[in-house]
């Protein structure tokens, strides 16, 4: 459901390593501390880079959803009788939510899923598999696109992108510092001659290996979030359509939960319905789906 994060963090991640990658062969490291570390002057370059490259991933996020899914947008005017309900159920849904209509598109896959996405609450996207309308009734499937609608509704993926934006300027600004400590402890007392050279060359490879690792431990806080943010999707979804269907539909998902491929496309799990177990779930962007039914049976009505 409106899973923020696939591309998102995929594309994000390139987006970083190939900008850290741009900064190196241009020498502005070299160039920052070239008078020494300038903590205030690092800390605004990695806010300046960490948020640009967060809000490139939002600006790619629908057209790498769409290339990477195989998802086929549904014209307003199909003739197809239950792709002519899909779009208006999406149609109702956004105009009692009061935002624009999202694009809707149909993605070929046996597993039962869905997704939304977009950088925008104007240029969004609403998608879901052909498993889910094959093994769905009308009032499940009303129940996961309400949900989605409330995703687009509630801003999530500019929220989600601010939030990533922070995380990639904390990776960039540690990375740095780390990278730089190590660089000149390493270079020692060294001749001057090739000792420079050395050391930019270790801060280099040092500061590539602190951003994945710490990368992945900025995922998990981005993800612990995310996870937060279903519950209020979910909550959404019961009032812009109704709580019975939002239940309904995440029990069709509990009983269809082995047709929801975690392993394929490993790159867009976290766009989707499926939640990950054990150690994982801190890396799975949504909840426990029976803790997700939970909630909403306990929801005031």
């Amino acid at each position: 459901m409106l899973k923020r994060v696939v591309l998102f963090m995929l594309v994000n991640i390139l987006v970083m390593v190939t900008l850290s990658v741009i900064i190196g062969v241009l020498g502005l490291d070299r160039y920052m501390y070239g008078m020494g570390m300038d903590y205030v002057g690092l800390a605004a370059f990695c806010l300046v880079w960490g948020m640009g490259g967060a809000f490139i991933s939002l600006g790619l996020s629908r057209i790498m959803a769409k290339a990477m899914m195989g998802v086929k947008v549904v014209p307003p005017d199909t003739t197809d009788p239950t792709l002519q309900t899909l779009v208006s159920m999406v149609g109702n849904l956004a105009r009692s939510a009061g935002i624009p209509v999202p694009e809707v598109g149909i993605y070929e896959s046996p597993e039962v899923n869905a997704f939304a996405t977009g950088p925008t609450k104007k240029r969004s996207l609403v998608a879901v598999s052909t498993g889910l309308l094959r093994r769905m009734d009308r009032p499940e499937v009303e129940g996961v696109l309400s949900h989605e609608v409330a995703h687009i509704a509630n801003g999530d993926m500019v929220t989600m992108t601010l939030l990533q934006g922070v995380v990639n300027a904390f990776v960039m600004f540690l990375a740095r510092i780390v990278a730089f400590a190590v660089a000149q402890a390493m270079s020692g007392n060294r001749d001057r001659e090739g000792g420079g050279e050395v050391s930019w060359g270790v801060f280099f490879a040092v500061r590539i290996v602190m951003e994945m690792v710490l990368m992945v431990l900025g995922t998990m806080v981005v993800m612990w979030f995310s996870r937060h943010r279903e519950f209020r999707a979910d909550a959404g979804g019961a009032r812009l359509g109704s709580r019975t269907n939002m239940i309904r539909a995440l029990r069709a998902l509990q009983n269809n939960v082995e047709r929801v491929d975690s392993h394929a496309q490993p790159a867009l799990a976290t766009l989707k319905i499926s939640g990950g177990r054990g150690w994982m779930a801190l890396f799975s962007s949504h909840p426990p789906l029976e803790e997700r039914i939970a909630r909403l049976e306990s929801m005031a009505v």
